[in-house]
């Protein structure tokens, strides 16, 4: 069976255009990645069970049918619907393997196993292979279901996530799936440059846990140094002061204070005399120690001014600082309403806002050219009648 390449990935100048990427996974990290390449390029197809992407499911809310969350992440591919169970589905999948560049998927090791995915991946040893797995092969739970938030609560982030008061709290957004899909994506593309330079490279993992506790960055690293076990700080830093936000009159503002001549230009912005009496604080390190005492003099300077009075007030202070916006505020600000992140792509249900790529390509943002399709829509186009 041939791989024609879909006309809507003809002629984009995308640096991927042309290359085939089987995409065999559900949810999130593994559709991300995808929609990734897809966003650059590369002709996708996605295949998926009888039953759908569960992610097609979690809804509300939903456009149309469609739960919006199975639109987030599933642009820019064709859609087919195949049952690995089934001895003719398996041999055409395999025969899109044959044709592939590379392929994603995310099945649990034991359900590779089961259906046979091996077969599918020596079908074509050239072929870039990325899975998508809860942790590491191998370990002790790299064969039990996981999700975002079990990631979440499994590598620690939740343990540096909320207050002492809150107790542990989840990231708001699938921080989880989306580290590990970026970094199932690095793994696709290195594949594609090892394979078109000559180099080995073509069995990729991007664990779920692993790659979610290499989010936690400095904080991991000051366990790994120290052995001291960093706790929850709420919206605080741990190394820095002041760098979180502030109350205000009628709401909050972030400051984040990340240098010692940034502070000083923050106390002479205030002009508050408790505050520039303190001459010990100079120092970040004096500051984090008495964090608490410093909130409490901050707090009752910035509660006298509105948030917008605030902003005009700092404008210009070279105190790098700003608002805190909720997801509708953050489209509403000007430089995301009147740029071009935001456009549209279609559905079956018609046209939907959507956020584009946020990579620009020689200053050129590279626009949706086909939005998510429906189940199995094109599986009669690609496989023929049933």
């Amino acid at each position: 069976m041939a791989w024609p390449l879909d006309p809507a990935n003809v002629g984009t100048g995308l640096p991927l255009e042309g290359l085939r990427v089987l995409d065999l996974s559900r949810v999130l990290a593994g559709p991300l990645c995808a929609m990734i390449v897809g966003d650059l390029g590369a002709d996708v197809i996605k295949v998926e069970g009888p039953d759908g992407d569960p992610v097609r499911a979690l809804a509300p809310p939903r456009f149309g049918d469609d739960a919006t969350y199975y639109l987030a992440v599933n642009r820019h591919r064709r859609n087919v619907v195949a049952d690995l169970k089934d001895p003719q589905d398996f041999a055409r999948v395999e025969e899109l393997v044959r044709a592939a560049d590379g392929v994603v998927e995310n099945f649990l090791p034991s359900q590779a196993r089961a259906l046979g995915v091996d077969r599918l991946r020596d079908a074509n040893p050239e072929c870039v292979w990325v899975s998508v797995t809860p942790a590491t092969t191998g370990g002790a739970v790299a064969d039990q279901p996981s999700f975002d938030l079990l990631a979440q609560a499994r590598s620690g982030l939740m343990g540096v996530t909320g207050s002492e008061q809150s107790g542990p709290t989840k990231v708001g957004s699938p921080v989880a799936d989306v580290v590990t899909g970026l970094y199932a994506a690095i793994a696709l593309l290195t594949g594609l440059v090892a394979r078109a330079t000559g180099r080995p490279g073509r069995r990729f993992e991007a664990p779920l846990l692993e790659s979610t506790m290499s989010a936690l960055i400095n904080q991991a690293q000051g366990y790994l140094s120290t052995g001291e076990n960093p706790g929850r700080t709420g919206n605080d830093h741990p190394s820095i002061a002041p760098y979180g936000p502030v109350r205000t009159a009628d709401g909050f503002l972030l400051v984040a204070v990340g240098t010692d001549a940034q502070y000083a230009r923050l106390v002479t912005t205030l002009a508050d005399p408790e505050l520039s009496s303190r001459g010990d604080w100079v120092t970040n390190a004096a500051r984090v120690r008495e964090l608490a005492d410093l909130q409490r003099i901050l707090t009752r300077v910035f509660t006298q001014r509105t948030t917008a009075q605030w902003l005009d007030e700092l404008a210009s202070s070279g105190v790098p600082h700003g608002p805190i916006f909720d997801v509708a505020g953050a489209f509403a600000q000007p430089q995301i309403r009147d740029g071009d992140f935001v456009g549209t792509m279609s559905t079956s249900h018609g046209e939907t806002r959507a956020m584009r790529t946020p990579l620009l390509i020689d200053g050129v943002r590279p626009a949706i050219r086909r939005g998510p399709r429906g189940l199995g829509e094109d599986t009669a186009s690609l496989f023929g009648p049933a």
